[in-house]
C-alpha cells in the first residue's frame, strides 16, 4: 500500500480529484495518509478532515527561520513514513534536503505543457495569463517528478487542452483543471502505486 502525503496551499481541487479517484477505485493500492498546508485557512484542510485524512498546517510564518520550517515539515512527513509526496498547488519552494530525502518520490502538477510557461514565477493564474498573452492554441498540464530545480524534473504525464476564443485566464485555468489536472494527477499516482505493487 502506497502511503501518500499531499501538500497544498489553497482550495484543494486537485486533492479532491485524488480523494475521488481513491473512492471510485481509479487509484488502487494507495492510501492518503496526510495533508499538509502552509496556509491555515486553506479549504484543502477541510476537504482532508471531511474524508478522515490527517491534516495540519505547517507555515513558514510560525518559525523563526526558513531552516526551522523545513525541519518541522520534514519531521512531520517522516513521522508518516510516506512513500510518495504530491505537490497539489503547493506554493512554497521545496528545500533541497527534502528532495534528497525523497528521491523520485515527490511529484508535482503544473498547469502548462512543460517546457512552456514553467519555472520561477510561473504559478497559478500567471501561467494562464502568459499562455494567453503569447497566443498559444494549445495548453495543458504536466505531472513531473520534483528535483532541485523549478519544474525541471522528469515528466510523468501530460495532457493537452485547447485554448478557445474569448478565454480569460480564469476560464482557461478552470478548463485546464477539469480537462487535464484532475485526470492526470490521479493517473500518475495510480501508475506509481501499481509499480510499487510490482516491485514487492
Amino acid at each position: 500500500m502506497l502511503r501518500v502525503g499531499v501538500l497544498v496551499s489553497g482550495g484543494g481541487t486537485n486533492l479532491q480529484a485524488i480523494i475521488d479517484a481513491v473512492k471510485s477505485g481509479k487509484i488502487t493500492n494507495a492510501r492518503l495518509s496526510l495533508v499538509v498546508s502552509n496556509n491555515p485557512g486553506a479549504y484543502a484542510l477541510e476537504r482532508a478532515r471531511a474524508n478522515d485524512i490527517d491534516a495540519c498546517c505547517i507555515s513558514p510564518k510560525d518559525y523563526e527561520t526558513r531552516e526551522d520550517f523545513h525541519q518541522a515539515l520534514l519531521k512531520k512527513l517522516e513521522a508518516y513514513r510516506l512513500d510518495l509526496i504530491v505537490l497539489a498547488g503547493y506554493l512554497v519552494k521545496i528545500p533541497p534536503e527534502m528532495v534528497k530525502a525523497y528521491p523520485k518520490r515527490i511529484i508535482n502538477i503544473h498547469p502548462s505543457l512543460i517546457p512552456s510557461f514553467c519555472g520561477v514565477g510561473y504559478y497559478g493564474l500567471k501561467v494562464h495569463e502568459a499562455a494567453l498573452s503569447r497566443g498559444v492554441k494549445i495548453t495543458g498540464a504536466t505531472v513531473h517528478y520534483v528535483d532541485e530545480g523549478t519544474d525541471t524534473g522528469e515528466i510523468i504525464l501530460q495532457k493537452a487542452v485547447a485554448v478557445e476564443e474569448g478565454d480569460t485566464p480564469e476560464i482557461l485555468q478552470r478548463r485546464v483543471m477539469e480537462q487535464a489536472e484532475w485526470i492526470i494527477l490521479p493517473q500518475a499516482i495510480q501508475m506509481i502505486a501499481s509499480q510499487k505493487d510490482q516491485i514487492r
